[in-house]
């Protein structure tokens, strides 16, 4: 299957920046489950502080004004964006705190596939290949979801899938223009997560600042892990092309369930890998049948993310 790949000659070293930045990305969901002193929005609200001081910090040695007003002023793409990345971001740290890292990896990483279908909104039929492909991926969907019915995690699992959906929003709005600059995408959700859970934790009245430690981890996550992956991810997209990017960005998927087996000594069920490898197979089995089957030499209906140029 993977033939399809090493025909396009990739560079080594680009390659593997693009499947390390899927295994830096990967570390958040560890440091989201080992914040356990901290609820979600506590979390989701540092790691917010943590991604828009850095951005802005770039955005000022670069003298450009602040992108976190920015991309709520230019134009309803960066708004839905804002809005996907927004959506993604809280419903997977809902997750993970919630589910197994390994759920939580696995359903929301149907995102290309969910894209597609977004895409497919302005009025375009779906290719068969398409259709198996979701066929299968929502049968992986399904095999995770119901290995876990007498567990409780039911809310996580459907929070990890409505990620998804948030990022493919965010991915189909970033690809209506790829030559634009994207960044202040980052900082534009960061805000609106900020007074989100800002609200949310005073309603609940629980303290805005979770104990030393949690709110560490929530801010290295957002201001380290997060910033980092995304310039590694787009580094790597200047030189791999966009079929091999979506294979390489399974290596989250991957490292996360490992992660959580070697730190958190999670071992995920058995027909939760089943169901994992189903939705893999279906995401990377389309990605390579787009450039090795009929549709050889066209764009792949597959697309990356994020594609937010950050410096």
């Amino acid at each position: 299957m993977f033939a399809a790949v090493e025909r396009e000659r990739l560079p080594i070293g680009a390659s593997l920046v693009a499947i390390g930045s899927g295994v830096v990305w990967s570390i958040g969901a560890i440091m989201s489950k080992k914040a356990d002193g901290a609820d979600a929005f506590q979390y989701l609200l540092w790691r917010a502080v943590g991604v828009l001081v850095v951005m802005e910090l770039i955005a000022a040695l670069q003298r450009k004004p602040f992108p976190a007003i920015r991309a709520w002023r230019s134009g309803r793409a960066m708004v839905f964006a804002n809005i996907g990345l927004f959506l993604a971001s809280i419903a997977f740290v809902y997750a993970v705190k919630t589910t197994t890292a390994a759920n939580a990896a696995f359903l929301s990483s149907l995102t290309p596939l969910v894209a597609v279908v977004f895409a497919k909104f302005l009025g375009e039929r779906l290719a068969p290949s398409t259709v198996v492909a979701l066929a299968i991926g929502v049968s992986g969907l399904i095999v995770t979801m119901v290995s876990d019915l007498e567990a409780g995690n039911m809310a996580g699992n459907l929070a990890a899938f409505s990620s998804s959906i948030g990022f493919a929003l965010y991915s189909t709005s970033v690809r209506t223009d790829p030559t634009r600059d994207w960044s202040p995408v980052l900082p534009g959700y960061s805000l609106l997560m900020i007074l989100v859970c800002t609200v949310i934790i005073q309603f609940t009245g629980k303290p805005m600042v979770p104990p030393a430690a949690d709110m560490a981890y929530a801010i290295v996550h957002g201001a380290v892990v997060i910033v980092v992956g995304t310039l590694m991810f787009n580094s790597a997209s200047r030189h791999v092309p966009a079929v091999p990017m979506t294979v390489f960005a399974q290596a989250e998927m991957v490292f996360v369930p490992f992660w959580a087996w070697l730190l958190l000594s999670q071992t995920p069920k058995g027909w939760t890998i089943v169901g994992g490898a189903m939705i893999f197979c279906a995401v990377v089995g389309k990605a390579i049948y787009d450039t090795s089957g009929p549709r050889k030499g066209q764009p792949s209906e597959i697309t990356t993310a994020p594609d937010v140029p950050l410096l």
